[in-house]
């Protein structure tokens, strides 16, 4: 970033050569030749130029012989302290005519945004004042810090001490008192002030919050408090006495960005704002943009462009927030956090897919469609959700697929929604040694036929009381017939300690191929088992589980006994067993 001409010269001939254009500015001074950001400002301006004035006093009204408001070849308006010049008529602002000493009159610059000073200065047509003072608004004028004094007598006049030699004793900016502007030869004077002048030395404006706040500045305004008595004007005409007559009012200073931006441009609404660069916006480049928040807003330096940094949401989102937490546990690096991430992402990156989508090898991480849904199966998936690396579905017992879609090598598919598929049946040795013939399950066993009562006493003789819902046919297993059930109610529990939940039921095998009982897959049975089965484990025996050998009953499910069955339950907490 340039640094501030801290040493010009405020004399007559340098001020205009102050504010002269200068050798041409790169073609992007806000980035380097490589596309790297760094500190930027707008170029020294008169600030004043063709703003409005407001002064508390112009002469003119009424008209005078010296002084017409309505006729422009006599007219002495402020707004000729900031023109351009060049024409024929009078280019001197005059006050009227002052009946009593001391009598302040004000003159008032509005910048139309914030500048940094570098400098004012204000030329007089006639004998400069003996005491005037200087003052600056950082609120458009609704309150007001002085810059300066300018006085003879700085002690009468403001209660001040002459401004030492070598700037402010303080550690920073303060206003000071200054010797008032002298008479020149030709009659006029010459006000000018640098904001150097109320600064310690050695102050970097980078570095310096106060110095940067001291040349901050939205308005002006030059507060003359006391005329020369005597003076010649500039004019053709003869100037009344005790009055105040000046031109140039001129303002240097750099329109306010913040480093953030090389120029200030005029809006549609006709105001001037900063032409923001580095992922800034506002009239002074003070904030980031709304997705430009991983880190936190600061002031470019000639060492760093502290540009602000758009969130790293992958594309996936289109508003963000800053979290300092986050930035500093970061190391100061990031601290945005992505809001509403689209295309079925989540994180605070919108890095990874939401539940129910996986992350599509095939597809960037920034494409709209690199998360797939995961489609699992509804019956032969055990969930919902995927893993979102491999989008695998976590599936059911024999079940396989990427979305859980078909049975597993070695199973077959059953009917029922709990267990979709079932392992493929094969005979065992005892089946093959000894089939069991049709005509030989009469002699055998029978099948439960008509109605049965469930009394108390035949509750409790059995070992267990369950309500089961039956999965798929059986699965021959040695002496036994497997059956996958789903335990929906369980009414006792015995020595099989019978729990809700996925489990099997083993029959013995010539039972089963009797149909003793005969088991339906997706039908509901009341099971009452008449104790403990063969061994678990070993040639022949079963797995874990129920059972229904001898002495169990296994009866089509009646909604009817559920009631029944609770009393039944009730009674046997109550000890009423060992009665019956």
């Amino acid at each position: 970033m340039p640094g501030w001409p801290w040493g010009l010269l405020l004399t007559a001939g340098t001020l205009s050569a102050a504010l002269s254009p200068g050798p041409p500015a790169p073609a992007d001074p806000c980035h380097d030749d490589g596309g790297a950001p760094r500190g930027c400002v707008p170029g020294l301006v008169n600030a004043a130029l063709g703003r409005e004035v407001l002064a508390s006093s112009t002469c003119g009204r009424p008209a005078t012989r010296a002084c017409d408001a309505s006729d422009p070849r006599r007219a002495h308006p402020a707004a000729l302290l900031t023109s351009a010049g060049g024409t024929a008529s009078p280019v001197c602002w005059r006050s009227d005519s002052l009946t009593q000493v001391p009598h302040n009159v004000t003159l008032t610059v509005p910048l139309g945004k914030a500048f940094e000073l570098v400098f004012v200065s204000l030329r007089f047509c006639s004998a400069p004042p003996t005491s005037l003072a200087l003052l600056k608004s950082q609120d458009h004028g609704r309150s007001w810090t002085p810059l300066g004094f300018f006085s003879s007598h700085c002690g009468l006049d403001f209660g001040r001490l002459p401004a030492p030699a070598d700037g402010p004793a303080g550690p920073g900016p303060e206003a000071l008192c200054f010797p008032a502007p002298q008479a020149q030869p030709d009659g006029g004077g010459l006000l000018a002030f640098s904001v150097q002048d109320g600064s310690p030395p050695g102050l970097d404006l980078d570095s310096s919050p106060v110095l940067q706040d001291w040349v901050t500045a939205t308005d002006i305004q030059v507060v003359l408090t006391r005329p020369a008595v005597l003076g010649n004007t500039r004019g053709s005409a003869a100037m009344a006495p005790y009055s105040y007559s000046a031109t140039e009012l001129q303002v240097g200073g750099r329109c306010k960005c913040n480093g953030h931006a090389s120029r200030c441009l005029l809006d549609p609404q006709g105001h001037l704002t900063c032409d923001c660069r580095h992922g800034t916006e506002g009239p002074d480049c003070s904030r980031c943009k709304p997705f430009y928040c991983d880190r936190p807003w600061q002031r470019a330096t000639t060492r760093e462009a502290h540009a602000c940094l758009a969130c790293s949401c992958n594309g996936h989102a289109r508003r963000c927030r800053f979290n300092m937490e986050l930035y500093r546990l970061s190391g100061r690096r990031s601290g945005g956090v992505c809001l509403n991430c689209r295309h079925n992402t989540a994180g605070r990156h919108c890095h990874y897919c939401r539940e129910g989508f996986y992350r599509d090898p095939g597809r960037a991480l920034s494409d709209r469609r690199a998360c797939r849904a995961c489609d699992c199966h509804p019956v032969g998936a055990a969930g919902k959700t995927c893993n979102q690396t491999t989008g695998q579905c976590p599936c059911k017992d024999g079940v396989t697929g990427l979305t859980c879609n078909r049975c597993a090598p070695g199973f077959q598919q059953s009917r029922s929604p709990v267990a979709p598929c079932v392992k493929t049946p094969v005979p065992g040795p005892s089946e093959e040694s000894s089939p069991v013939e049709p005509q030989d399950c009469d002699l055998h066993c029978k099948p439960a036929r008509g109605s049965y009562r469930i009394s108390l006493k035949k509750f409790c003789r059995k070992d267990y009381a369950v309500q089961v819902a039956v999965g798929a046919r059986g699965e021959a297993r040695g002496s036994w017939t497997r059956f996958p059930v789903a335990v929906l109610a369980v009414f006792r529990s015995g020595e099989e300690r019978a729990r809700r939940g996925s489990s099997a039921l083993w029959v013995p095998a010539r039972d089963a191929a009797c149909g003793c009982p005969r088991l339906l897959p997706g039908r509901r049975y009341l099971l009452l088992g008449g104790g403990p089965g063969a061994a678990v484990g070993g040639p022949g025996g079963r797995g874990p589980g129920l059972s229904a050998a001898r002495g169990s009953l296994v009866l089509p499910w009646r909604d009817s006994w559920t009631r029944r069955l609770r009393r039944l339950q009730r009674r046997e907490r109550r000890g009423r067993c060992g009665a019956a």
